[in-house]
């Protein structure tokens, strides 16, 4: 197997590995984030997607520093990744957020550090009303402060991430979106791109690996000949399939897995490539259908969908 991720460049030089490991979970087991973290470093992961949100960073930590200390890796070796929650978007907290984080990952700095979505609502769960070009001025002197390395979106829509575009000083590099064959987003990837923002994709297999009761009966790509026969094939599973033809289109994709096995699969992509036809075929399973539609926010002024 290739262990050599190709890398995306952002636009303020620096680069992303262009495959990482997702780490969130809705019924999390104890350990498991450490577990498949370690799992991930030793099958050649570097990039590593965490959230404040997802309150695993402690666990997420102690897997790197595990790695580390057994001489595995160095922290350069790796690209680490968390964001900001909605209940830190005053200007004056983001810092202070940014900081708990770092604490609980066990690091001096991040690669990336990203406003999670551009809601802001307090603890419980009132909408504040705060501007995120307000929050983006936080993130920007967390930069200045060198406690992260490069700063990003998460969940903003094209006409959001055009409006901090006019204000920002220091630009987002990403902007980590839901992105699969059955939601293929090519309107906002396309202007991501155009404005040198890099579209980063989470919850990537889509409808391939949700299996949710609401979804039945919209998950027919997980049982499509044509899909098989794609994965038969290059020897290949569907999910390494639906990964490669986001990787084609050049995202960054952040695969979640607690499973060693396809840890290790959401990796090995580079052995292979899909032709103009077979990328057509995957594009087609689009239904624009949402598995994180964020409902619970719609009552927020600033809710992107």
């Amino acid at each position: 197997m290739d262990k050599k991720v190709h890398s995306v460049k952002f636009n303020n030089g620096l680069e992303i590995p262009i495959i990482g490991l997702g780490t969130y979970s809705r019924n999390p087991q104890p350990g498991q984030f450490r577990q498949a973290v370690e799992w991930g470093i030793e099958a050649g992961y570097r990039h590593i997607d965490t959230a404040s949100m997802y309150k695993n960073e402690v666990e997420v930590g102690e897997g790197i520093a595990n790695k580390i200390n057994q001489g595995l890796v160095t922290r350069k070796d790796l690209f680490i990744t968390t964001k900001l929650w909605n209940d830190h978007h005053a200007e004056n907290k983001v810092i202070i957020g940014l900081k708990d984080s770092l604490g609980k990952l066990q690091l001096d700095y991040l690669d990336l550090y990203l406003v999670h979505w551009p809601v802001a609502a307090t603890i419980n769960g009132e909408d504040e009303e705060i501007d995120y070009i307000d929050t983006w001025r936080g993130m920007e002197e967390a930069v200045r402060q060198g406690l992260t390395k490069s700063i990003g979106v998460s969940n903003f829509n094209e006409e959001q991430l055009a409006r901090l575009l006019q204000y920002a000083k220091v630009k987002p590099v990403v902007n980590q979106i839901e992105i699969s064959p059955t939601l293929t987003q090519h309107k906002l990837v396309d202007y991501c791109k155009s404005v040198s923002v890099v579209p980063v994709a989470y919850t990537p297999l889509g409808l391939l690996s949700d299996a949710r009761p609401e979804f039945i009966g919209k998950d027919t790509i997980k049982n499509d000949p044509r899909l098989d026969a794609l994965a038969n094939k290059y020897k290949k599973t569907k999910a390494q399939i639906a990964l490669k033809y986001l990787v084609q289109r050049n995202i960054v994709v952040i695969p979640k897995s607690f499973t060693k096995s396809r840890i290790e699969e959401n990796l090995n992509l580079f052995d292979f490539q899909l032709n103009e036809q077979e990328m057509a075929l995957v594009d087609s399973f689009n239904i624009d259908h949402r598995c994180v539609p964020a409902t619970s926010f719609a009552k927020y002024k600033n809710y992107p969908f």
